[in-house]
């Protein structure tokens, strides 16, 4: 037994490290450390998974009860419901109306970024940056102004906002599948505050902090507004959030329903596309094609692989390890846990980083007597946030760099950091003061 804990390690910190190093190859990686994993699981039957009657069994707790496909159809249907949105030119619409009536373009910039922001908590990260970024490259020739702050902006806001419900980011979609959490309980939980809230304290915060970078611009921009292609879309949004919401009243636990019902607001949309937008299928192919599949691939081998360092027993150890350095300081556990996730998802995919540390957290509180949200939500701002402070955190920032490199303002790991390091700090100080004071 000792041993198999031990091979399930292994190949845990070497799945890790070939994820860091090629992470254009991340999912042969973890596709090959989940099926070596499932391969150990048959041959040392009820030492690497738990003890189950016969294989078949052991087939279905694998792929039926590690992979929550619950949240994989969330994020399909939500990814779907995200590229119509886009398409239908409704955010672009809503940038030129705040532009128009915004007293001046740098105030109007906050409040692009700021939007930018609450699209991204209902909107995949690197889709809300490119749509909204050919608005900010135009404020920014007509105006003359440095396009590199606006476009980093873009990319760090929508990274924050992407935490603050269900449907925003992959870890708030596995945080809630492990916690048990709805879509309303993201809101308000045991009648307090919830992580919603928490972020929107990092968001004002990122807010005053682009004031002070774009609040000395105040010549006034005119531009000419997009026209919106339909209006379809924002509805199926609407309906996602607000379906998700009632679902959440129905029942205290996510089941198949939530998946189900945003997959299939998704394939709605698709229909609607082909015979209301009268789209070729060729056309449709391509806007399915586009859809972030790698992640999907990239979940499916993690579920895998943690389920069986979970199963083991080892998260339970590492979670023990970290009750003694703390010393049983609930402020210290606090820091220790939000920092070290701000440090890690700074270089690190962070959704591998959150699924092998929400069981530590959960642990690590109930060893400390302490509540586990106070933990958990730690893990979930400081693995989130922590991905604006460096060009490589996130999808996001990639994204932006390329775009400002395609735009002749290359912007170089120093350059973003002088952005990006300030504003983690400034953001998740805020979030981690509020979430202190509300479940300390």
């Amino acid at each position: 037994m000792l041993n198999i804990k031990w091979v399930v390690l292994a190949i845990a910190i070497v799945m890790y490290l070939l994820v860091i190093l090629f992470q254009e190859k991340k999912v042969w990686m973890t596709t090959a450390a989940a099926l070596i994993t499932v391969v150990l699981g048959f041959i040392f039957a009820g030492n690497v998974f738990v003890p189950t009657a016969n294989a078949g069994s052991l087939f279905y707790h694998i792929f039926f009860e590690l992979i929550n496909w619950n949240i994989l159809m969330i994020y399909v249907g939500s990814m779907t419901i995200a590229a119509l949105f886009i398409y239908s030119n409704v955010p672009a619409r809503i940038a030129d109306w705040l532009v128009e009536h915004s007293r001046s373009t740098g105030v109007a910039v906050v409040l692009i970024l700021a939007m930018t922001g609450i699209i991204s908590i209902f909107v995949e990260n690197v889709a809300t940056v490119l749509v909204m970024a050919p608005i900010a490259l135009a404020l920014s020739k007509k105006l003359d102004l440095n396009p590199v702050p606006f476009m980093v902006g873009l990319a760090v806001m929508s990274n924050l906002e992407g935490t603050a419900t269900l449907v925003g980011d992959p870890p708030s979609m596995i945080f809630a599948s492990y916690a048990g959490y709805n879509f309303n309980d993201f809101f308000f939980y045991q009648g307090k505050m919830s992580i919603f809230f928490i972020i929107q304290a990092g968001m004002i915060a990122g807010c005053i902090f682009f004031y002070c970078i774009f609040g000395r611009v105040k010549d006034k921009a005119q531009i000419e507004k997009e026209p919106v292609i339909s209006y379809f879309p924002l509805w199926l949004l609407l309906g996602m959030i607000f379906g998700l919401a009632g679902i959440s009243f129905i029942s205290t636990e996510l089941g198949y329903g939530s998946g189900c019902f945003v997959l299939g607001l998704g394939i709605i949309g698709l229909l609607w596309y082909k015979f209301s937008q009268k789209k070729s299928r060729k056309e449709i192919w391509e806007l399915v094609h586009d859809l972030d599949w790698e992640t999907i691939a990239f979940l499916l081998g993690i579920f895998i692989v943690v389920g069986a360092i979970s199963e083991t027993g080892l998260l339970d150890d590492f979670a023990l390890w970290l009750a003694k350095v703390t010393g049983g300081s609930k402020f210290m556990g606090f820091i220790l846990i939000l920092a070290f996730s701000v440090l890690i998802s700074g270089f690190v995919d962070n959704v591998p980083y959150i699924i092998v540390m929400l069981p530590v957290a959960g642990s690590l509180a109930m060893n400390m007597c302490i509540q586990k949200e106070l933990l958990m939500f730690a893990l979930l701002v400081g693995s989130c946030l922590g991905g604006n402070l460096t060009p490589f955190g996130a999808s996001a920032n990639v994204v932006a760099m390329g775009i400002l490199k395609k735009e002749d303002h290359p912007i170089n790991f120093a350059g973003f950091l002088k952005i990006g390091a300030p504003f983690t700090i400034i953001t998740t100080a805020a979030a981690a003061i509020l979430l202190w004071c509300v479940w300390a």
